[in-house]
């Protein structure tokens, strides 16, 4: 179903609530045979050569570094921070050749193990794992080995539960560093990395020299049969090598997709820590933006509206007061001191009203489609919007999409140089994707106080994601997915 709507500049908006309209992007709508073709000769696929060809080198030194320091535990803990350090080489390898940006993973965390003697090791041992430790009881004298608390958080325990600490003893220092890195599950990811990761190049540069290098030899025969180093029939090879060189770029791809997610898997934080850290940075990033907002809000109240109301009550008390005087009136100052402060109301209005649409745009109540029609017929470039959402998303996912599009058409006017822009929204069960394209200049990126920046943070604190492509010369897509409730 297609609606049309005025926008501006006398453009027309096509609204079409049809999800097979959903592009991808703005180079999608070349043919599929073109990408093929085109695949040996792009930039991703000679990045993610070269990946192959620098990764397997190290990914073979490390192993080899690190199969003779499985023997036992004290080559473990000396090898730790060896394992990290080639872990790192291979993200910025990986970050340099192909673009993968995987996490930093924490340092290594320290192992508390503290010896407790007490006359009650089993209440001990039930408060220390209901704190989250780990505990084991002695089997001789009585007491309890705790580990993954610290000494304090132990002798609350145990003061909570009114249970007497005879003696507490923590590991040494060198214990704790030898506990440290013989139990760092970093090192242990990165040793699994490597271990997966050796065949996985093996079989990449494989993938090359067949399809790659082999490829390319058949198509070249006919100049090797002129040589005299072919066969009788030196064209037949042409039609094998040209399907090995279009196969290769694509066989590459897949594995180095693998290696993606084995390195997003194995040498970042880990989930569970991943988690952690998104959803502290997550929380600090919501109180950092309320705290700015309620700024923002009492700045504008207080040098806005309320200089605006206090000037009105300044006029109509000398309008009163001109009313209350024994001699005669002079209604011609009268009445300018009323019409100034009946301006003054609509001034005070109209700012109270935008500030309630920057708190929560009125326009949102009829739904997103609604909304995202009126910022396509108000924006300076004209806009063809695209949408289909059958089911509305929570309240705030709304709020949060509408400012991102808000934020990219924007953006869109100021910077690109557009012509033409479009704007998609669709909502499938548990995503909601907004998209913008423009036919400008392109280049466009995230920078430090940036407006992409900043709505990649607004975005990513309700667990969303934001994708940049902005090759130089245009054109540029910007794709902003949501989950459908916070």
């Amino acid at each position: 179903m297609n609606t049309r709507t005025k926008s501006s500049g006398g453009y027309s908006t096509v609204i079409t609530y049809d999800n097979h309209f959903m592009t991808e992007s703005a180079q999608s709508a070349a043919s599929p045979l073109r990408h093929v073709i085109e695949a040996p000769f792009t930039r991703r696929a000679w990045s993610e050569v070269g990946h192959t060809l620098a990764s397997l080198p190290l990914a073979v030194a490390a192993l080899v570094f690190i199969i003779p320091t499985l023997i036992n535990g004290p080559l473990w803990a000396l090898s730790t921070d060896t394992v990290r350090k080639l872990g790192a080489a291979a993200r910025s390898l990986a970050r340099a050749a192909i673009g993968v940006d995987v996490a930093v993973p924490p340092p290594i965390q320290p192992v508390h193990r503290v010896r407790v003697a007490t006359p009650d090791p089993v209440r001990l041992f039930e408060a220390a794992i209901k704190a989250g430790g780990t505990a084991r009881v002695w089997e001789t004298k009585p007491g309890v080995t705790i580990k993954a608390l610290p000494e304090a958080r132990i002798t609350d325990l145990a003061a909570e539960a009114s249970i007497a600490i005879t003696a507490l003893r923590p590991q040494s220092a060198l214990g704790n560093w030898f506990d440290a890195r013989v139990l760092d599950p970093v090192a242990w990811r990165a040793r699994g990395y490597f271990a997966l990761k050796v065949p996985l190049a093996a079989v990449s540069v494989a993938v090359f020299a067949v399809c790659w290098l082999g490829g390319l030899f058949c198509l070249t025969f006919p100049a090797w049969s002129a040589l005299g180093l072919g066969v009788a029939e030196p064209f037949a090879f042409i039609p094998l090598g040209a399907v090995l060189l279009v196969a290769g770029p694509w066989a590459t791809h897949g594995l180095t997709e693998t290696d993606r997610w084995l390195m997003h898997a194995l040498l970042g934080p880990g989930f569970s820590a991943a988690r952690i850290q998104t959803l502290e940075q997550s929380r600090a990033r919501v109180l950092d933006d309320s705290a700015a907002r309620l700024r923002t809000i009492e700045r504008d109240l207080h040098d806005g509206t309320q200089a605006q109301l206090v000037a009105l009550a300044m006029k109509l008390g000398l309008a009163r007061e001109k009313l209350q005087e024994s001699a005669s009136v002079d209604l011609a100052r009268v009445t300018q001191l009323v019409e100034d402060a009946h301006h003054g109301v609509l001034e005070a209005i109209a700012d109270l009203r935008t500030m309630a649409r920057g708190i929560h745009p009125p326009v949102l109540d009829n739904g997103l489609a609604d909304a995202l029609a009126t910022l396509a017929n108000r924006s300076a470039v004209p806009v063809e919007l695209i949408t289909d959402i059958p089911e509305r998303p929570s309240a705030a996912i709304e709020t949060i999409a509408y400012f991102s599009a808000a934020e990219l058409l924007t953006n869109v006017a100021r910077h690109s140089g557009a012509l033409h822009a479009t704007l998609e929204a669709v909502h499938v069960p548990g995503l909601l994707r907004i998209r913008v394209t423009d036919d400008g200049v392109g280049g466009a990126r995230p920078v430090p106080n940036g407006g992409l920046r900043g709505l990649a943070e607004r975005v990513r604190t309700v667990d969303g994601r934001i994708e940049v492509r902005s090759p130089l010369g245009g054109p540029t897509t910007v794709t902003v997915e949501l989950p459908s409730h916070a």
